[in-house]
Order: C-alpha cells, then sequence, then structure tokens
C-alpha cells in the first residue's frame, strides 16, 4: 500500500442557481489574457444541454478517456503513442472554435461617441478573433436560455443514450418544466488520460497534492492532451501555442486558501479537502470489467484517516502529521465515503475523476405537491423518487455509468435527511423510519444536515497548507496565470511571441494575499500597473485605474 494524498471538491447540485458566479471569477483571475478569450476553465451546464465544448460527452466522437481491452488492460480511446505519433501535425479528434464558441465583445465607445441623431446608437458585437462584426450563435452558457428545449434535448449526448428507456418522461416532463446546473472545472483525476496523452511530458500530476498542471516550458502544442481529455477541460492558448487548464488555484490551496471558484459560489454549495488513496490499487480499479463497478471501486481507494495502519503507512510516506489531521476532517470525505452522497461524473471514462457531486432532490416536493400531498412527509418521499421530473436514468449515465440503484439509494439518503430535520425544525416529534430506512440514525441525519446546509466556511474548507521546506519544489516557472507580461505569458523574445523569460510564480506572495484577507486593518494597495487581476487582488484599498478620481481629494 502506497498512500498519497489528494486534493479533492464536491458541489451540491440542489444548491447551485446558476449565477455563474464562479466562472465570472475564475475567468477574471486565470483566463483575462490574449489567446485565451474563448477559455472557462470554470463553466456552468444546464441539463439538458449540449455542454461546453458541445457534446463533449459523446466519446465515440472526440475519443477521449481510457477504453478497456479484451485482456483487461487500458488504453487510450483516442490510441497509443504510434497512433499519436502518426497524427502528431495534424490532430483530427480537437473541437473546433465553432464547438467552443467564438469570444465577442461589444462597440461600446459607439454609445458615447455617435454622434446625434434619430434614432438610438446601438453596441454592435465584435469577435474577440478577428475584430470584424459577427452574429452571436453560441456561448459556453447558452444552454441556459434553452434548458428543457427542443433545441438541446435531441443532442443532449447523455439523453441520446438512454432516450429508448425514458422517452415518454422526457417529451412530457424536460422539455416543459425542468432543468438543473452543472458546474465543472477540471477533474484532476487519479488516472488522468490528458497526461498519458501528452507527447512531450509537458502535463503533470503532483505527487504532493494530486493537482494536475502543465509545464509550460516543456509544452510544445501538439494539443494531444486536448484530445486526451473525456471532459474537455484542457485548453489551446492560440497566442502563446500552449496548453493550459484549470489549476486547482494551486498557489492559493498552498496558503490554505480556497479555490476562486469556491470562495466566491453565492450558494456555498463547494466543499474542498484531502483524500488519501492507495496509489498502488489506482490501475486495478480503473480497469475493473463493468463499468457500472468503477464507481465502488473508486470508492474502495479512499483510504480511512482515522485507520491506525493507513496513518502508518502515511508517515512511512512522507505525508506530514497535520496534513493527517486535515484528512481526518475532511468535508469531501466524509460526503463521498461516510455518507456516500457524493458520485464522480462520468466513471466510465476510467480516469477516477476527483471532483464529486451530490446530485439534485429539489423538484421532489414539486412532485407530491401537484398530487395534493404533503411534499416532506417522510411516508411519501420515497415514493417521489420515483416520480421525479428528471428520470434517475439521466442522472445515473451522468453519475454512476447508469447505475440506477445507487442514484436511488444517495436520493434516498437526501429525502429522509429533509424529512427528519423537517420535524426537528418544526418541534414536532421525530419521524426516524425514513433515516433507519437508508440507514441512518438521529445524529447521523443531522450530522449530514449541518455538513450539508449550515457549515461554517472552516468545515467547508478544511486545506492543509504547504509547508516551508516544499516552497521551492512548489514554485512554478510558467504557469500562465496572470494578465500580458505576467507568468506564463512571456514577453516577446528574439524568436518571436513567447521566447521572452518566464516570471515565477512564489509561494510567499499568497502568504502575503492571504495575510491581507484576513487582516481587519483596510490596506491601501498602492498603484498599480495594468489591469487588475482577482487573483492577486484581495480587494482592499484601490488600485489606480480601477475607480475614478476623488474629487475631494484635487486629483
Amino acid at each position: 500500500m502506497k498512500v498519497m494524498a489528494q486534493m479533492g471538491m464536491v458541489m451540491n447540485l440542489d444548491k447551485c442557481i446558476g449565477c455563474h458566479t464562479c466562472s465570472v471569477t475564475c475567468k477574471q483571475a486565470w483566463t483575462n489574457r490574449t489567446g485565451v478569450e474563448y477559455v472557462w476553465f470554470n463553466n456552468v451546464e444546464t441539463r439538458p444541454g449540449l455542454g461546453y465544448p458541445r457534446t463533449y460527452e459523446d466519446q465515440e466522437t472526440w475519443r477521449g478517456g481510457w477504453e478497456r481491452t479484451r485482456r483487461g488492460r487500458l488504453r487510450l480511446k483516442g490510441g497509443g503513442r504510434f497512433k499519436k505519433l502518426a497524427s502528431i501535425f495534424s490532430n483530427p479528434k480537437l473541437p473546433s472554435l465553432d464547438d467552443y464558441y467564438e469570444p465577442w465583445t461589444y462597440e461600446y465607445d459607439t454609445l458615447i461617441s455617435a454622434p446625434l441623431g434619430e434614432h438610438t446608437p446601438v453596441a454592435q458585437p465584435k469577435s474577440l478573433i478577428t475584430g470584424k462584426p459577427m452574429k452571436i450563435e453560441w456561448s459556453a452558457n447558452w444552454d441556459d436560455d434553452l434548458g428543457g428545449g427542443p433545441e438541446v434535448i435531441s443532442e443532449d449526448p447523455v439523453l441520446v443514450k438512454i432516450r429508448d428507456q425514458v422517452a415518454d418522461r422526457v417529451k412530457l416532463d424536460f422539455e416543459n418544466a425542468f432543468m438543473f446546473y452543472l458546474p465543472r472545472i477540471c477533474e484532476h483525476c487519479l488516472n488522468p488520460s490528458c497526461v498519458a496523452s501528452c507527447p512531450s511530458g509537458a502535463m503533470y500530476k503532483r505527487a504532493e497534492d494530486g493537482i494536475v498542471l502543465v509545464d509550460q516550458d516543456r509544452c510544445r502544442g501538439w494539443r494531444m492532451c486536448v484530445s486526451g481529455c473525456p471532459y474537455k477541460k484542457v485548453y489551446f492558448n492560440h497566442k502563446t501555442g500552449k496548453a493550459e487548464k484549470c489549476t486547482f488555484c494551486y498557489p492559493r490551496v498552498e496558503v490554505g486558501m480556497p479555490t476562486v471558484c469556491s470562495e466566491t459560489c453565492v450558494g456555498r454549495l463547494r466543499y474542498l479537502g484531502l483524500f488519501l488513496y492507495d496509489a498502488d490499487r489506482v490501475l486495478e480499479a480503473a480497469s475493473v470489467e463493468d463499468e457500472q463497478d468503477l464507481y465502488r471501486a473508486q470508492l474502495d481507494l479512499m483510504l480511512d484517516p482515522h485507520d491506525p495502519e493507513v496513518i502508518a503507512a502515511a508517515q512511512r510516506d512522507g505525508i506530514p502529521s497535520d496534513w493527517l489531521t486535515a484528512a481526518q476532517k475532511s468535508p469531501v470525505y466524509r460526503l463521498a465515503k461516510e455518507f456516500e452522497v457524493a458520485l464522480p461524473l462520468h466513471p466510465e471514462y476510467r480516469t477516477m475523476p476527483m471532483v464529486w457531486y451530490i446530485p439534485p432532490l429539489s423538484p421532489v416536493v414539486d412532485a407530491l405537491v401537484e398530487t395534493g400531498h404533503d411534499g416532506e412527509d417522510a411516508r411519501n418521499l420515497f415514493g417521489a423518487i420515483d416520480s421525479l421530473r428528471i428520470p434517475k436514468e439521466y442522472l445515473a449515465e451522468l453519475f454512476t455509468a447508469g447505475d440506477t440503484d445507487v442514484i436511488d439509494t444517495v436520493l434516498r439518503k437526501l429525502a429522509a435527511m429533509r424529512s427528519t430535520m423537517r420535524d426537528v425544525n418544526l418541534g414536532r416529534e421525530v419521524d426516524v423510519s425514513a433515516a433507519e430506512a437508508v440507514g441512518f440514525d438521529e445524529s447521523t441525519v443531522y450530522e449530514l444536515y449541518r455538513l450539508l446546509a449550515i457549515a461554517k466556511y472552516e468545515e467547508r474548507y478544511v486545506i492543509p497548507a504547504a509547508h516551508s521546506e516544499q516552497a521551492h519544489e512548489l514554485e512554478e516557472l510558467g504557469c500562465s496565470l496572470d494578465f500580458d507580461e505576467g507568468p506564463g505569458m512571456y514577453g516577446s523574445g528574439p524568436f518571436g511571441e513567447a521566447s521572452g523569460m518566464p516570471v515565477p510564480v512564489a509561494v510567499e506572495n499568497f502568504h502575503a494575499l492571504k495575510q491581507r484577507q484576513t487582516s481587519e486593518a483596510v490596506l491601501d494597495t498602492g498603484n498599480k500597473r495594468g489591469r487588475v487581476n482577482l487573483l492577486n487582488w484581495d480587494g482592499k484599498g484601490a488600485p489606480a485605474g480601477v475607480f475614478p478620481p476623488d474629487p475631494g481629494k484635487g486629483s
């Protein structure tokens, strides 16, 4: 047994309202630069829908992830080394800009500089790629306005797979009434196919916390990683000619701060923490024959941080004691392993994804109320799960490779918690029958409720800081963090664009950021040059150029 640590995330889909705050703050922090205008490390998809890029889940087309051979071995769905070598200069399995969307801005200057006329001036959309006027036809969250509509139902890859099973219900319910939101970031998989696909070895998985990154110095722009990722969360920067992806906000995590998307989430639906897992058994777990066994195999990889044998093995393998303490308090471990209410996204890709989701239960109450029954009564809730507006088969295709029994169990646990806590909150005698039916007692229900509903900041984000003795190892020399002239956006050198020297991203900078964010004093950030980047600006003080000058100060 080789014990390793992995930073993980759990998202409670019942609490996502689709506001896209996470997407916007991530965009401002990480991809507010030339060359990545179309890139969203974090995006929020509307289900049913086509996703971003469109139909990325159709692996028969995009050939991402792994597949199991007849001999029980794993191979890349897009082909091995020789196939990649044969197509290295012309990769045929890449989403085009149309599959993402053509980014645009508006000619805002027209609104204030147009001459006086009969008609109100209009800010025309203008392409950020060509600079020419364009017609807007799609975007990263276009599904929002089409959620449940016929425009997206016919091509939703998940729905296409189960159309024969749920055709009547989808026609009657999805189209008319129901959609839910699915936030997505890089999965930082235990068995990442993007890393295995990279010919230059630029993609790597950090040993200390499992975060998957791109070494900008080694990247040669082959884009095999884009093809190999089944979630299509690796992108190509058309200015630098390098691959980029979600970094799990590693400079923030290293000083104990949550990711930008987590900290700014309006619904407080994200949880961050450590998993301990057995690295020696990852390949075995990813190679199980039946796809529906992959979820349980991945769950079995997660080690109990309270087990004395695991603790001893972790210490032997160099995991610090404070990291072990963090693993014992980890909310993601509790939700995924102890309560078993969080599920991985598309386990059938065999990448062992480490961003987990609690499936949505919200419509269950409405389904009951419409029939004239008490929507929270324990005797009614379980029966209502079978009549959810969103078919269980659809959720199963997303989270359990089609196993509806697992989805049913998770939804029953959430329904039991809802019913039991209703009695508690109304001061009535608690009916524990629903909790007992799913193997919970009253105290377990309350622990789950506290974690999902009223957990404090420090309970939702349990992030051990990197150790100072590891600072030099953790320093990244070019991970495209910033705006023009920033890290990863090398200046123009003697050999053209991106041939200048990289700027190091130091852990010390983010220690200073954390001190500012936790300080009671409002600090003046002084005169900052360039555009403001949310990753490095704590919101305190007024950087030059952000706000109009104060007339009272005579400036």
